[in-house]
């Protein structure tokens, strides 16, 4: 699966970062607490936060995810986005919360690392 299907399938808005819209998705993760996420989740994966600020583009830089998504109606500030672009890290919204977009991620077989 790729990015741009997790986009089209659930609604979700891109902020920043469409020239990664084609990076596969191969793992999801859901949570906001940095340090865990850096730990746990695994390369290719889409990360889900309600965090919006800059740390949330370097940790996915880091970790080399496919995508953030920012949930619970969150938006990312300006200069994250600029930080995504360059990046060229999607950085997607969803207006829903997070549980709901990690269940139905998991139901599509994107399971944890």
């Amino acid at each position: 699966m790729r990015v741009r299907d997790l986009v089209e399938r659930y609604g979700l808005e891109v902020e920043a970062g469409e020239t990664g819209l084609d990076r596969e998705v191969r793992f999801g993760y859901c949570g906001d607490l940095l340090s865990e996420v850096i730990a746990h989740a695994g390369q290719a994966s889409v990360w889900i936060t309600v965090q919006g600020h800059q740390n949330i583009v370097a940790v996915a830089v880091l970790r080399e995810f496919a995508a953030v998504v920012i949930a619970s109606g969150n938006r990312p500030d300006k200069e994250t986005c600029a930080k995504a672009e360059a990046e060229g890290i999607p950085l997607l919204t969803w207006k829903g919360n997070a549980y709901e977009l990690a269940g139905q991620l998991y139901g599509e077989g994107l399971g944890c690392p």
